[in-house]
């Protein structure tokens, strides 16, 4: 806690070069999560070579340090710090209350909803909730709620709370839904991502169905210049949903995989993304 605090006062670009460290020394160790980048990376881009997968690598964990170590401001640091880091461009008012669902995905920049509940009083927004994944310390299970909700924010547990959320998109919250993670069987579906049958949650159709929800991409990258990163979100995606939770899933997934291939060592590749196959195929890991 007193090494998250420290990082969380020390001068952006000195903060950004220690991150940057951290990287370029995790990048070099074996470990489960290298090999883990690794596979992803030589499935996702089986065009690459060796050479061009062991420089994404590289790259992507670079920024994976930078953003942990930037998570001391998004986790401790002050709104004005917030703002200072994260730039949100929005095509859609986010003040109007009208039923909306933000699906974020998971680049390195992430922590969307944090970024939100921060600007929320100056902009006239209301309060943003979301689903937030158990973690196996009790402590730091109770710091990240904390963390994320002191500045109005809500987290839902994911477990059972369902009906809670669909309560928050109709009353007009910012909802903040980050699907693009294997979190099981339960409520999913095999479809494809980057040419994988890749198992993906069904929730943001269903519940944009269910309560008549807008759905609009929340995509959150580095800025050009690297100085900070820029938030975006975009008009609602046309036609969605449909009465074919399948296919919008995949239709998501056709989303996420365009914006990593745009910039794809922003995308979080230290995740077991394809952890579960389906009936008769082995574990890729």
């Amino acid at each position: 806690m007193a090494f998250l605090k420290l990082l969380s006062i020390l001068p952006y670009k000195l903060l950004v070069g220690f991150g940057y460290c951290l990287g370029y020394i995790a990048a070099r160790i074996p470990s489960e999560r290298s090999r883990v980048v690794q596979t992803n990376l030589r499935l996702c881009f089986p065009q690459f070579n060796e050479n061009s997968i062991n420089k994404l690598s590289g790259k992507h964990w670079l920024l994976l340090g930078r953003s942990i170590v930037e998570k001391s401001i998004i986790w401790l640091g002050s709104s004005k710090q917030i703002s200072n880091m994260v730039e949100v461009k929005s095509e859609v008012d986010l003040a109007s209350r009208t039923p909306r669902i933000l699906v974020n995905m998971h680049f390195t920049g992430i922590e969307g909803s944090i970024v939100l509940s921060a600007l929320s009083n100056e902009n006239g927004w209301p309060r943003t909730s979301g689903f937030f994944q158990r973690m196996k310390s009790p402590f730091f299970n109770r710091k990240i709620i904390e963390w994320r909700n002191r500045f109005g924010g809500k987290s839902i547990d994911r477990q059972g709370n369902l009906l809670e959320l669909m309560r928050e998109i109709r009353k007009g919250n910012l909802i903040i839904i980050a699907p693009d993670i294997d979190l099981g069987l339960k409520d999913s579906v095999f479809v494809p991502f980057f040419g994988i049958q890749t198992n993906t949650i069904t929730a943001v159709s269903r519940l944009a169905k269910i309560t008549g929800a807008e759905v609009c991409m929340m995509i959150t990258t580095l800025k050009p210049d690297n100085s900070g990163y820029l938030c975006t979100i975009s008009k609602p995606i046309p036609d969605f949903p449909t009465d074919n939770p399948k296919a919008d899933t995949a239709l998501l997934n056709q989303y996420f995989e365009r914006e990593i291939r745009l910039r794809p060592a922003e995308y979080y590749w230290v995740h077991k993304r394809f952890k579960n196959r389906p009936p008769n195929e082995s574990s890729v890991y």
